[in-house]
């Protein structure tokens, strides 16, 4: 397991510190060296095709795979690396855990795909759930380089600098509807190696991927430890008390129906307190926390 050394405890100057405030992001440069890149690289394509082999890519072949260490135990190695570690630490303190993390392949496409409005923050429901403007930060992230994406168009995160701090942007009527990226919207690009350093807010999306490179990139999400039930609820499913229970005591208690839904809201008609709300009218329109 890597570590972090005493060579690598410093915390972010004051100049960084300022730059991030201002821009929502840092650029690592050079965090990895070579034979990390390789070796974290040819563990996420050996877990590519056991997905291929699953019948778990999607249509376009590419994969997108939840708990990156769980996934892939080699990835564990870069929670706390030496070259990156310090940069989260420095930011939202000591109290922290990983509350969502994700490995990616996008092998390049061919044809035009069908266009899809993306642009986003992370953490789903927060960004409508809390009121104030703009909404605290919550959560970094770090987004590792396997691959060479220092071209644009190879599948890059596409960011807006400064945008972490709007609650809000333009965007169309349906995300299928052709619109144009928000302003200022660049794509960021690095070598293998490098990782991106950025606030959850700020808005991102990923560009299509027309190069002739197959992107590789794994994201650690870090939040405080008290974003998570303090219960002990683990493996709640086997307790012989569970199915007992109907959908919203599950809920309550950290259950997630199979079909999808998860705490981050993104299937309100699969989420049972939604569910119960709807079946009573008392989902409101004018409220940002209940609308349907």
């Amino acid at each position: 397991m890597t570590a972090a050394t005493k060579a690598d405890v410093a915390p972010l100057t004051p100049e960084q510190r300022a730059d991030f405030d201002r821009d929502g992001y840092l650029m690592i440069r050079g965090a990895l060296d070579s034979d990390e890149t390789a070796r974290y690289s040819a563990a996420l394509d050996r877990v590519y095709e056991e997905e291929k082999a699953a019948g778990r890519l999607s249509p376009e072949g590419s994969m997108h795979k939840l708990s990156a260490a769980t996934s892939v135990p080699e990835m564990a190695e870069l929670l706390n690396h030496p070259k990156t570690f310090h940069y989260v630490w420095s930011m939202i303190g000591w109290n922290f855990h990983v509350y969502h993390s994700h490995v990616d392949v996008h092998p390049p496409i061919e044809g035009k795909r069908p266009f899809r409005f993306e642009w986003h923050q992370d953490g789903g429901r927060q960004n409508r759930e809390i009121e104030t403007d703009p909404r605290p930060m919550l959560s970094v992230k770090l987004a590792y380089f396997f691959s060479d994406l220092s071209e644009p168009g190879r599948g890059n995160t596409k960011i807006v600098p400064g945008s972490h701090k709007w609650n809000r942007i333009d965007g169309p009527p349906r995300r299928d509807v052709e619109w144009p990226d928000p302003p200022g919207a660049i794509e960021v690009t690095g070598e293998a190696g490098d990782v991106l350093f950025f606030d959850r807010r700020i808005w991102h999306a990923r560009s299509d991927n027309y190069s002739d490179v197959t992107r590789r990139v794994a994201f650690f999400g870090f939040t405080p430890r008290w974003i998570r039930a303090r219960d002990e609820v683990e493996d709640l499913p086997n307790r012989s008390w569970w199915n007992d229970l109907d959908p919203v005591q599950q809920q309550l208690l950290g259950g997630c129906a199979p079909t999808g839904d998860h705490g981050w809201g993104h299937y309100p008609d699969q989420t049972p307190v939604y569910q119960w709300l709807a079946e009573r009218d008392l989902l409101d329109p004018e409220y940002p926390p209940l609308k349907p």
